[in-house]
């Protein structure tokens, strides 16, 4: 199977996150397969009930590709036109996948070994995936992460701050809102605080950003509201203290807010010969705590098209990042970290 006959299988799969199994399964046989052929071992890692990391190696891993398996929804299958693969997962991250398989197949046929390819669940809800593994490091000292960063490397990446906010009212008839309490309105009104909240800035990643995700609540048009809830993101650039300082001061007396989720944010290295960027996305990097080793952040496709339905893959991205994922491994494991990173 080449390239991009794996890239448009595993696109086929539907593994929005939680539903990582399939996806998984098919890789388990896919690298099993590999393994067979060219004296490695591959493993199932537990994660989560029902929820596998997939890890695969050829003598010591001490060089690790890793990635994750799941996507966010909806799912849709893959197409293909012109110079480009389509469907959900084409960038993140199945591509990706599908590029580090094909290099690792390169990096066998040079009779190079010494490497891991780790497939990971839950990236993007709360890397459950990267949270297991960190606790379960099998000696790597480098790892290279994959993100659609356009084949550049990225020399820093944005953190996450997640928040649910809930607030609560009191039911009544909509047409004597005085004997009740909207909880709607509390909630818009602490949104609304919240987006004043001023934000840091970092001279490399740039400025903190705030998304509002989701809000549900209310039971129905002729009702006052007695619930309502919100979920909502930051982008971090630094210390998170003062925004949550902030978010606690908007909440205070009216609504709740329980954190749920924080990654920070990370400076990465440079790595010789490789074009570089910033990203304002958040990976598992942080997670992973450098339990897997020194970490590097380069994929093909863009972040733009990701989480959208135009997301899309260049097959001439999917070819080079084969070779630029090869070079690395080989000229780290020939050179270390003191000779390969500039």
């Amino acid at each position: 199977m080449n390239l991009f006959e794996l890239t448009r299988a595993l696109v086929d799969i539907e593994s929005t996150t939680g539903h990582e199994k399939n996806v998984g399964d098919y890789l388990f046989a896919h690298l099993s397969a590999l393994a067979a052929r060219r004296n490695g071992k591959v493993e199932r890692m537990p994660a989560e009930e029902n929820r596998d990391n997939i890890f695969a190696l050829w003598g010591e891993p001490l060089v690790t590709f890793s990635t994750h398996m799941d996507t966010v929804p909806p799912f849709f299958p893959w197409r293909e036109e012109g110079e480009f693969i389509w469907g959900r997962g084409s960038c993140d991250a199945k591509g990706i996948i599908a590029a580090m398989v094909a290099a690792a197949e390169k990096l066998l046929d040079a009779g190079t070994r010494n490497f891991g390819l780790l497939f990971v669940v839950g990236e993007e809800r709360n890397s459950a995936g990267a949270k297991a593994a960190a606790e379960n490091p099998r000696g790597s000292r480098f790892l290279i992460n994959g993100e659609p960063t356009e084949n550049r490397l990225a020399l820093g990446s944005k953190g996450a701050l997640r928040y649910e906010i809930t607030a609560h009212g009191k039911l009544a008839h909509s047409a004597y809102p005085e004997l009740g309490h909207s909880a709607i309105h509390t909630l818009l009104d602490v949104l609304q605080d919240i987006r004043r909240i001023p934000l840091p800035e970092d001279g490399l990643l740039g400025r903190s950003t705030l998304n509002i995700g989701t809000i549900d609540g209310g039971r129905a048009p002729n009702v006052v509201a007695d619930q309502a809830e919100a979920e909502i993101m930051f982008r971090t650039v630094g210390d998170p203290t003062a925004i949550r300082n902030a978010v606690s001061a908007a909440v205070a007396g009216c609504a709740e807010a329980r954190e749920v989720l924080h990654t920070p944010a990370v400076q990465l290295s440079p790595f010789e010969g490789l074009p570089t960027t910033i990203v304002a996305f958040t990976t598992d990097i942080p997670t992973f705590n450098g339990t897997w080793g020194q970490p590097f952040l380069i994929g093909p496709g863009s972040i733009h098209v990701a989480h959208t339905a135009e997301e899309r893959v260049s097959k001439k991205e999917l070819s080079d990042a084969v070779d630029i994922y090869a070079r690395m491994v080989t000229q780290l494991l020939a050179t270390g970290r003191s000779a390969a990173c500039a």
